[in-house]
């Protein structure tokens, strides 16, 4: 993060706490600070930017205020979780007990992840490549050795770090707080089912190919490997559990 951030220049006709707030806020805009990045220290970061620390201090006020930044205890600034539990918390306890909760949200992840698929093709940096490439060897390493929560977690990571590849906040944030309802299902749905050998196999296959499709630049591809995906996992979840348990 040493190089992210640049001198702040004194605005001609605002103030200058507001022209940090913006800096830093742009960053978090545009995918280079994510939910959960750290800030480096208040020296650090008035070094980095040339500003006094009482008007990057007052920035920093600022976007905490805007729910942009958090504060941890002993951590400093961090970048906030936008999706709030209000809207989690709800879906987690139906899908304990509403298959049909647990249906809705993969048919909102058909739209939404075609989109994020396309849009990750297209703007992927190699530091998103290797954030993709990373979750699909875990995922695979953990499915080899029997590892159904693991696998889960994994699974997971490789949606959403797709997602953050698309560099687009707002999908970046729904999908945070999707996949905050969907980990823990794959987790339960690992564990709980056998999956058939041949069901790890294509879902193996399918994620493959995503990341390919993705790698190569091809939103096309991406969109087709994600709607392949998202069906056959739809498919399994319709059955009753019959099919691949997974994401």
């Amino acid at each position: 993060m040493e190089s992210l951030f640049s001198t702040v220049e004194p605005p001609a006709s605002a103030r200058l706490s507001d022209a940090i707030a913006e800096q830093i806020e742009r960053h978090v805009v545009e995918g280079r600070l994510r939910p959960g990045d750290a800030l480096p220290a208040e020296r650090e970061l008035s070094r980095q930017m040339e500003v006094s620390r009482p008007s990057l201090r007052e920035a920093l006020l600022k976007l905490e205020a805007r729910g942009i930044l958090a504060v941890r205890r002993n951590a400093g600034y961090t970048v906030a979780e936008v999706t709030a539990p209000s809207l989690t918390d709800p879906l987690l306890r139906l899908m304990e007990t509403q298959p049909k909760a647990v249906a809705d949200v993969l048919e909102l992840r058909q739209g939404l992840e075609t989109l994020t698929a396309a849009l990750a093709a297209m703007r992927a940096s190699d530091e998103d490549l290797q954030a993709i490439e990373l979750a699909a060897e875990r995922m695979e390493e953990a499915q080899e050795a029997g590892d159904a929560g693991t696998a889960a977690e994994w699974d997971a990571r490789l949606h959403l770090a797709v997602a953050e590849a698309s560099h687009n906040v707002a999908l970046v944030h729904v999908m945070r707080g999707l996949f905050s309802v969907m980990r823990d299902h794959v987790r339960r749905a690992r564990e709980a089912l056998l999956v058939r050998e041949a069901a790890e196999h294509l879902l193996r296959d399918q994620h493959r190919a995503l990341v390919d499709a993705v790698r190569a630049g091809d939103p096309e591809a991406a969109v087709r490997a994600a709607e392949v995906h998202l069906r056959f996992v739809r498919t399994g979840v319709g059955q009753g559990g019959s099919g691949p348990p997974s994401g």
